[in-house]
């Protein structure tokens, strides 16, 4: 293992730091989710590697994760005061139970729901499928990473993108 960046929480993952992303964290940190992202994963591996994308980020405390798709639309309906809407999900489609594309379509059903972006997260880049992910309401289509490093990127991206760039619904 590499040694961690400084002043950065210490991880099992490897991890160069590229000029540019340097750049991109201090930028990074400086937009970090309002009421959080919510991540639909059930591949404990990749849950793993995105949320230490996130920690390396200094995101992983706005980070919620559930392993299907049913859970995911059970805490989507049951925000409250206490635990607020996220302002953005990132959605693994190969889910048990309920998948993707059925949390997408419930998603896209609902009045409140709806407004929450969806970044789907797939080891696809199959284009049948990723037009389908479209067709159901996702925001986005990110292909998973296959190198460790490319989840920080992924991820910082994702962050940049969504919280600094793009304008947000309130509430």
């Amino acid at each position: 293992s590499l040694p961690a960046r400084k002043g950065a929480a210490s991880s099992r993952l490897p991890f160069r730091e590229p000029t540019w992303l340097v750049a991109l964290i201090t930028m990074t940190e400086q937009s970090q989710p309002p009421s959080g992202i919510l991540l639909v994963e059930d591949n404990s591996l990749d849950a793993r590697a995105t949320f230490n994308a996130a920690r390396k980020l200094a995101m992983a405390d706005h980070i919620h994760v559930v392993s299907d798709g049913q859970a995911a639309l059970d805490y989507l309906r049951n925000a409250d005061h206490q635990r607020p809407m996220p302002a953005l999900v990132l959605l693994d489609l190969n889910l048990p139970g309920k998948d993707g594309h059925a949390v997408l379509a419930e998603m896209q059903a609902d009045p409140v729901l709806q407004t929450i972006p969806v970044v789907v997260l797939s080891t696809s880049s199959d284009e049948d499928e990723v037009m389908r992910a479209y067709q159901y309401g996702a925001n986005a289509y990110i292909t998973k990473p296959t190198e460790l490093d490319g989840w920080t990127d992924v991820i910082a991206g994702i962050n940049q993108f969504w919280f600094s760039i793009a304008r947000l619904p309130s509430g």
